[in-house]
């Protein structure tokens, strides 16, 4: 789910919740509702959800290749004290 349809939902279910006679002053309030909401939530420098899996993905990735790299560092630390152990 997309920033903008998370919004329009918030926005949605929060005039959602006003009491019948609320419900003329329903679009006017959402519009609102969801103005004040995309302002605090750019505030807040929040990532979807899409973006935080895939910075996930690349996180795990990378510590994969680290560990690889790590394994084989290790093996030639070993090559190389077990020649100047001779």
């Amino acid at each position: 789910m997309d920033k903008l349809q998370f919004l329009n939902d918030l926005a949605k279910k929060l005039c959602d919740t006003l009491p019948q006679g609320f419900q003329t002053l329903k679009k006017d309030t959402e519009k609102n509702i969801h103005a004040v909401l995309q302002t605090a939530f750019t505030k807040l420098d929040l990532v979807t959800r899409e973006e935080f899996d895939t910075q996930t993905k690349v996180l795990a990735r990378s510590r994969k290749k680290i560990e690889q790299m790590e394994a084989k560092i290790t093996e030639l630390e070993k090559i190389i004290e077990e020649k100047h152990a001779r």
